[in-house]
């Protein structure tokens, strides 16, 4: 199964990393659309905020682990915009979760 935690400041609820562990085992390595979509967003979401909104995020990357932190301290237009990206990054895996529930798990922990 995959876990995903959305790590969130307790007061602001603004997003303030994530990580990502495990596998979905929905199929045959290479033909796992779960593990497929999860991959897509999630690195998807790390590449849009430095390419779209001009932050590098901090990010470990493994098999099976991606581990990201959003960096303190940023402007706010520029946090805004990467709040924005990553929110939507939550949507798209709760999308996944609903579908594919026995495989995915998403947790919020509020800081």
């Amino acid at each position: 199964m995959i876990r995903v935690r959305v790590d969130r400041d307790r007061d602001t609820r603004r997003i303030t990393g994530f990580r990502v562990e495990g596998h979905a085992l929905f199929a045959e390595s290479g033909k796992d659309i779960v593990c497929a979509g999860v991959s897509a967003v999630t690195v998807g979401t790390v590449n849009a905020a430095e390419a779209v909104v001009g932050v590098e995020l901090t990010a470990l990357m493994e098999s099976g682990l991606l581990d990201v932190t959003v960096p303190k301290g940023l402007p706010e237009p520029k946090s805004a915009s990467l709040q924005l990206v990553l929110e939507s990054m939550v949507v798209m895996l709760q999308t996944i979760e609903q579908s594919y529930g026995k495989h995915i798990r998403l947790k919020q922990n509020y800081e």
